[in-house]
């Protein structure tokens, strides 16, 4: 597949996650990998999805590192596919486009919730600053900026932001 990034964008987060879990079908196999399915048919089955897209994106799931090919079967040599670690680390990441995509839906409308797997209550999923606690959606209260790598490019576009240490942002 031909890349979607722009040469500029390839040092920003962002475009080169896009480029490896913004396919619609990925974000939907890893939505099915975070409920347990592992299996081709299971993927397939499930998602309605043609047998020749399901391989490609599964391809470029285990060669990203974020599913792992592990064999079931001998005879014929089937294969499950299993999260990675890194694969796991993207599950904040399903459960808050989930969350948006709630948030615009009454209760009533709403097909899939997320639930506290003890209580059975729904939860509200937020993203926070891990040492303040404090919620990011807050875009006046946090802003990007450039960081330690940034080019000259990067730096002039966050140009009178904020600097972290190590970075001259």
């Amino acid at each position: 597949m031909a890349s979607r990034i722009r040469l500029e964008d390839r040092e920003c987060p962002l475009s080169t996650t896009v480029e490896h879990v913004g396919e619609w079908w990925t974000l939907l196999i890893l939505h099915d990998a975070f409920d347990g399915y592992t299996r081709f048919d299971q993927f397939q089955e499930n998602l309605g999805i043609s047998s020749s897209m399901l391989t490609t994106r599964l391809k470029t799931l285990v060669a990203d590192g974020l599913l792992e090919r592990r064999p079931y079967q001998t005879n014929p040599v089937r294969h499950a596919y299993v999260l990675t670690e890194l694969g796991h680390s993207l599950r904040p990441v399903i459960v808050a486009l989930a969350a948006w995509g709630n948030s615009r839906l009454t209760a009533a409308e709403r097909s899939m919730i997320l639930v506290d797997a003890e209580s059975g209550e729904e939860v509200e999923p937020v993203v926070v600053d891990a040492k303040s606690g404090r919620r990011l959606d807050d875009s006046a209260a946090y802003v990007f900026t450039a960081g330690p790598a940034a080019s000259g490019a990067m730096r002039n576009r966050y140009a009178g932001r904020p600097t972290v240490p190590g970075g001259e942002g």
